[in-house]
């Protein structure tokens, strides 16, 4: 007997109706993706241990069969226990257990066989592990590319629109826009580069480590069968721990993979109060550029309209920091041979990488693609800053250049012409006051 028994539509059995009545604590169960590669890790086992000879031939493809299913996400009803449970995840793999026994059939153990070979201490984090590296290659990855090219698009156009830089919020020398969403675009790129240098560490999992690590009641070849048979399936890198007792005991790679996806909210939040911030007004604002109208701004009023996406992606930022800092407390609390702070960190991981792959698609999307450039308001701040005395410097010196920009900034002056009145050649004002040059001091 399977020791699993349904009640209504109900596919779980004892332990997992203990687990219902035991945690009663978010109303939220673990997420889609974790819950679904459980399922492909349970076909895989299932399938290597029909070809091992472990289990009949039968068997083991009716059990691969019921989970091939829950990997499918036509089960996901039948995983109701909340998020925080036991922190290794024993309820949620027992869930799985059941439920994959109950489909498979009246003769089917759900611990004998389809958790043969295989304990909730290294089964969950790997399903934690290969799910949070799916979800980050095929959602998050794409996003970012997608982002930085509409970012390195507006580089383009905007090449040769002159504008005032800012340091401290203050006017600093001339650039171009192009530069600025060009440091955008790297920002981004550099952003997913550091969490793609994360996506070996995650992919090393502790599959085959049963209890502890040592790999108690496996066969030798289970692990690296299952992992290969994933691999194949998905595409993804799956790659044995560089040792069984660290990949058991720790969760770092959860926890530098949480540190990239900070980094990145960090780089996006940046990027967006930029482009806040360079479209305020329209008139008493910068209105260096102008951003797609997506909705009505105020309920009072009239034609406001607000920077809606880049908020968003500025809120995203600031849930994920959070979620990273769960994370990391978490992370500490691996205690000798097992992390049991799991469903936790897994919440926290799903929840940034959805939050971040969304945002960033939207920010693209909704936002970067559609910007204008206001040149005139640009080139009239360049035409503006006083700082570009600096390019006054190699000429007559930081001390001179000064007492020109401060008699310029008292008297509302250009600068050009104070400084004429100061004795400075119009030969080096030109040479030297020359914005695009400015701009570009490198360039022949």
């Amino acid at each position: 007997m399977s020791g699993v028994r349904q009640s209504g539509d109900e596919l779980w059995g004892g332990e997992t109706r203990k687990a219902i009545a035991n945690f009663p604590i978010s109303g939220n169960p673990i997420p889609v993706p974790l819950r679904r590669w459980l399922g492909r890790i349970k076909a895989a086992a299932a399938r290597v241990h029909g070809e091992l000879g472990l289990l009949d031939a039968d068997k083991a493809e009716r059990i691969a069969a019921a989970a091939d299913r829950v990997a499918s996400g036509e089960l996901d009803d039948q995983f109701p226990i909340d998020l925080f449970q036991t922190g290794s995840g024993t309820s949620s793999n027992m869930n799985a257990n059941e439920v994959i026994a109950t489909v498979a059939g009246a003769d089917v153990h759900a611990n004998d066989d389809v958790n043969m070979g295989q304990s909730t201490n290294d089964v969950f984090p790997t399903a934690i592990h290969l799910a949070a590296l799916g979800e980050i290659v095929d959602k998050l990855l794409p996003a970012l590319d997608g982002l930085a090219h509409s970012l390195e698009t507006k580089a383009r156009e905007f090449a040769d629109v002159l504008k005032s830089g800012r340091t401290h919020l203050m006017d600093a020398v001339p650039m171009t826009l192009g530069q600025e969403f060009g440091g955008y675009a790297a920002q981004v790129r550099e952003a997913r580069a550091r969490i793609e240098s994360t996506l070996e560490r995650l992919g090393k999992v502790p599959l085959g480590g049963t209890a502890v690590g040592t790999g108690l009641n496996t066969h030798p070849e289970f692990a690296q069968r299952v992992r290969a048979r994933l691999a194949e399936e998905t595409g993804l890198r799956i790659l044995p721990p560089a040792d069984p007792f660290e990949a058991q005991a720790s969760r770092d790679a959860l926890v530098e993979t949480s540190g990239a996806l900070k980094a990145l909210a960090v780089s996006l939040t940046k990027i967006a109060n930029d482009l806040r911030l360079l479209a305020s007004g329209p008139r008493a604002g910068l209105a260096e550029i102008v951003l797609p109208e997506l909705q009505k701004g105020s309920s009072i009023m009239p034609g406001k309209v607000n920077p809606v996406i880049p908020e968003v992606v500025a809120q995203v930022g600031a849930q994920v920091v959070g979620n990273d800092a769960a994370i990391t407390v978490a992370g500490l609390q691996g205690h000798f041979e097992l992390n049991a702070f799991m469903p936790v960190m897994a919440r926290n991981l799903f929840d940034s990488i959805e939050l971040l792959a969304n945002a960033t698609r939207a920010f693209d999307e909704k936002c970067v693609q559609g910007i204008e450039a206001n040149r005139a308001q640009a080139e009239r701040y360049a035409e503006l800053t006083l700082s570009a005395a600096t390019a006054l410097n190699p000429y007559i010196g930081y001390d001179r250049a000064s007492e020109i920009v401060k008699a310029a900034f008292a008297s509302g002056r250009p600068l050009r012409e104070v400084a004429r009145e100061a004795g400075v050649d119009d030969a080096v004002l030109d040479e030297a006051l020359d914005y695009r040059k400015m701009a570009r001091p490198h360039e022949a």
